[in-house]
């Protein structure tokens, strides 16, 4: 079974782990050695140490999701986690139609949120760290900013995600009139 789609959900955690959180789960490694510890400044070449250790595969991310899980870096063990569907696969699409809808939904939002894109990320469960990263990549462009705050809620529910979670999450941050138009043109065929 190919690994690629493995190793890009560990490229992305590896890039949104602080060297802090980097040390710790390296403290956390107590069997690998202190010589091999001291070379690994990347959670990349970490994880690189723990595949030749046979500790992590695309069927074996246990460990990994644990010391996630101990660094309180829960969104990226579930990221891991989502990996991995129900029945085993690595597919984490939504059905083609929730896919339009989600699409629909992305464009509305992003033309209409505006600077309450963070309070959004939050109710959607997305981490400071990850908004402050998004935050930089786009530091001008407010729909962008909404654009890949949405893609990234998308990547991280896979096929759960649903444009009618997308509606709930505005109404809970009092955007209401956003959420309308949103409704609104998922009721509206397309012409």
């Amino acid at each position: 079974m190919s690994s690629s789609p493995l190793n890009a959900v560990l490229l992305e955690i590896s890039n949104e782990l602080s060297p802090e959180q980097l040390e710790q789960m390296k403290f956390l490694c107590e069997d690998i050695g202190k010589k091999e510890l001291e070379k690994i400044d990347t959670g990349t070449k970490l994880f690189r140490v723990l595949k030749e250790r046979r500790k992590l595969d695309l069927d074996n991310t246990e460990y990994l999701c644990k010391l996630l899980t101990h660094i309180r870096r829960e969104d990226l063990s579930d990221k891991l986690k989502g990996l991995i569907g129900k029945s085993g696969s690595t597919s984490a699409e939504p059905p083609d139609t929730e896919k339009a809808k989600l699409n629909i939904a992305t464009e509305v939002i992003a033309e209409n949120l505006g600077r309450q894109w963070r309070k959004l990320g939050r109710k959607l469960g997305l981490t400071d760290v990850k908004l402050e990263s998004i935050s930089k990549r786009h530091p001008t462009d407010l729909e962008e900013t909404a654009v890949e705050l949405l893609n990234e809620w998308r990547s991280n529910r896979g096929a759960e995600a649903r444009a009618e979670d997308l509606i709930k999450a505005l109404r809970a941050c009092q955007l209401n009139l956003t959420a309308d138009k949103v409704e609104n043109r998922l009721a509206t065929p397309e012409s």
